[in-house]
């Protein structure tokens, strides 16, 4: 029989092991997509608020067709992208949890936070709206009342919204609803075969998803699209095989995802936003970038960078906070500054900057990390 020494160095050593093969198996490239798509979001909603496709924002500049070019280059596949990194996310994640275990967290990580941002972030930016479009001029605490009733859930005129926060929403509703599903799915001895599905079968499963856009569609929002994609993310893109074969194309289909972009930023700065042209651009790039994203970022994001070990914690944070600094950045920067470049900047520099020191104050104090599900 082994010694308490010998045993403890044996217990130790194990540990060790199986603490690497985790290190191994973990799909980094997963974080570190999930990680640029948030830092994604500053320059995004800052676009926002210089658009020159006539939305309304919380606040607006001067329209700005070159920085314009962000958003329509970007939402095509940006967030139907996020929730098929959620599908595979909650794939790996149901291998070592329960149902039971698995809707516990969903609570604390995506139920728990998103109302503690209904209650602590959003209303600022009502305020800063109400303020801004409606010459608003009574105390926050007094719009509170403004912000508790519902018109049409944009938020722009003052009133209630699930701001930017709705894809939390989305995501919880989505990850128990269809939770039946996938357990039965995870117990299934016959499971998909990743190495039949060729790349016209990947391509096509492009289709439903532009086709449901229309369909459960709340303030321009799709649940079944959405819904879709994170089905998508969890039966097809976890395999292995599929996500080789995406890498294996991952050069054809990034030049197809810029080509795309270019074409799409062109056809609108020349006016032709409203065409067919333009929305077959649109349905194309929805997925073609999405399966350009996941085969680049496999083929070359797959390490644990200190950017990821760092971020990957700070990440969830960033998203809940980002949306109010920045239109409070911006509310007060935009009178101070001329130049509309020179104002774009600042408002992402500063408000990363500030939703970053922001992080670092909440995952300090035990009350914050659990009221925005910040990791230890």
């Amino acid at each position: 029989m082994l010694k308490d020494g010998k045993l403890n160095a044996y217990l130790n050593k194990a540990s060790k092991d199986l603490l690497l093969v985790g290190e191994r198996m973990r799909k980094y490239y997963i974080d570190n997509l999930r990680i640029l798509c948030i830092f994604l979001l500053f320059p995004f909603h800052t676009t926002m608020i210089y658009n020159t496709f006539g939305e309304i924002f919380y606040i607006n500049g001067t329209p700005t067709e070159s920085l314009t070019f962000v958003n329509i280059g970007v939402y095509a596949w940006w967030m139907t992208g996020l929730f098929v990194l959620a599908g595979m996310s909650t794939m790996y994640a149901l291998e070592h949890r329960t149902g039971k275990q698995y809707i516990k967290e969903r609570i604390h990580k995506l139920l728990v936070p998103l109302l503690s941002c209904l209650v602590l972030v959003v209303p600022m930016q009502t305020y800063i709206a109400d303020r801004f479009h409606n010459g608003y001029q009574e105390s926050y605490i007094a719009h509170l009342k403004i912000f508790l009733t519902i018109t049409d859930f944009g938020g722009y005129d003052g009133h209630f919204t699930p701001g930017h926060t709705w894809f939390i929403l989305y995501l919880f509703i989505i990850s128990t609803v269809t939770l039946p599903i996938l357990l039965w799915y995870r117990k299934r001895k016959r499971k998909l075969d990743g190495k039949k599905i060729n790349m016209l079968m990947l391509l096509l499963l492009g289709i439903p998803v532009v086709l449901l856009d229309d369909v459960l569609n709340v303030g321009g929002k799709s649940f079944a699209q959405f819904g879709a994609c994170f089905l998508i993310g969890y039966f097809i893109m976890s395999d292995e095989a599929v996500l080789e074969r995406l890498q294996k194309y991952s050069t054809p289909l990034g030049i197809g995802w810029v080509i795309l972009i270019v074409t799409r930023c062109t056809l609108h700065a020349r006016g032709y936003s409203e065409r067919l042209g333009n929305t077959v651009t649109y349905c194309l790039l929805s997925w073609i970038g999405i399966l350009a994203m996941l085969g680049l970022g496999r083929r070359f994001l797959n390490h644990n960078w200190k950017l990821t070990k760092h971020f990957v914690k700070a990440e969830f944070p960033l998203y809940l906070f980002h949306q109010t600094i920045v239109i409070m950045v911006g509310y007060w920067i935009m009178p101070r500054v001329e130049n509309v470049y020179a104002e774009y900047f600042l408002i992402i520099m500063i408000s990363f900057l500030l939703s970053y020191i922001l992080y670092q104050i909440c995952r300090r104090f035990s009350i914050t990390r659990f009221l925005f599900a910040i990791k230890k």
